[in-house]
């Protein structure tokens, strides 16, 4: 089961010292530009549940990726947009304040869009941070190339960035080019975690993340904003088995019903799902036990966000 590690700083080789980069570097954006996507594909490794439903990423989640001669810690920020309930005023919050301390920040937007109304409000947020500013072109597989040009140049127009670079997270291209251009701009410094430290998310939220990733896969686009999955028990057996416990929260029993579907398959389908990606990630077989609660405005509710991990303190 995977264990949650507190940062500690590695011995650098002397070898090393005088060329090695580290450093912090945020994904900043509208939401469903992709950075989640991308995120897992600079990494090497799922760290951030994915969906084609937009806020789909509500924590900010910190995951490091390694090379012969650098470590980049990228910081995953929920996407900014117009909060109506208090928990989209603590993501648009915590995406605001990943921006402090950071070396690099990364604003992506998606290629097919263009460079959109929400994307230039997004400018409106930068100047919080000092840091250099590259705009990434995602989704650039998804696009014509004849239209990249004058994407490129109508960006050049809104603010000086440091450079802009069009990739796609899904299919990796151009990727190995914007991993250079990160590494060139980080400060040369000592790796600033273990090894074997790949992200700071802990396991009760990386697991309730992913089952909730299989509802937003499974059901209507209009219900995914109103469901959230606290793991209530996770246990370790004698056997290796581990026992997972959770409850998917929901604003209204119309929605109860469709998380529970038809002689519960709906729920039945979302708990295969769950508890086989779930086996893969904790590296043993999972027991898996659903239940689905209505509780009203539970996006306002201070107690269940710090839960969630969404509020600090959670």
């Amino acid at each position: 089961m995977p264990e949650d590690k507190d940062p500690a700083l590695r011995p650098l080789k002397p070898s090393e010292a005088s060329t090695f980069r580290s450093g912090f570097v945020a994904l900043i954006g509208r939401p469903n530009v992709g950075k989640s996507t991308l995120l897992n594909r600079l990494v090497g490794s799922k760290v951030s549940i994915v969906s084609p439903v937009p806020q789909t990423t509500r924590l900010v989640i910190r995951a490091v990726a390694r090379s012969a001669d650098a470590e980049v810690t990228y910081v995953d920020t929920p996407g900014v947009h117009r909060a109506r309930y208090r928990m989209n005023q603590e993501m648009v919050r915590s995406a605001r304040e990943a921006l402090l301390g950071v070396d690099l920040v990364l604003l992506l937007t998606a290629g097919p869009d263009g460079f959109s109304p929400g994307d230039a409000g997004m400018l409106q947020l930068l100047p919080v941070s000092p840091a250099p500013l590259l705009l990434l072109i995602n989704k650039m597989d998804a696009m014509r190339r004849s239209a990249l040009l004058p994407l490129m140049d109508q960006a050049r127009r809104r603010r000086d960035w440091d450079e802009i670079i069009p990739c796609s997270g899904l299919t990796g291209e151009n990727c190995d080019d914007l991993v250079r251009s990160i590494h060139a701009r980080l400060p040369t410094g000592p790796p600033l975690f273990p090894p074997d430290f790949v992200t700071d998310l802990p396991t009760r939220l990386a697991v309730g993340e992913r089952i909730r990733e299989q509802i937003l896969l499974r059901t209507r686009e209009e219900l995914p904003h109103s469901t959230a999955v606290l793991v209530d028990q996770m246990e370790e057996n004698k056997r290796g088995e581990v026992r997972i416990s959770a409850t998917i929260y929901v604003d209204r029993e119309s929605q109860k019903a469709i998380v529970i579907g038809r002689e519960g398959s709906m729920l039945k389908a979302i708990g295969i799902a769950a508890r086989q990606d779930l086996a893969t990630y904790v590296g043993a077989t999972v027991h898996l036990s659903l239940w689905v609660k209505v509780k009203k405005r539970w996006r306002d509710d201070p107690v269940l966000l710090r839960l969630l991990g969404i509020s600090p303190g959670g």
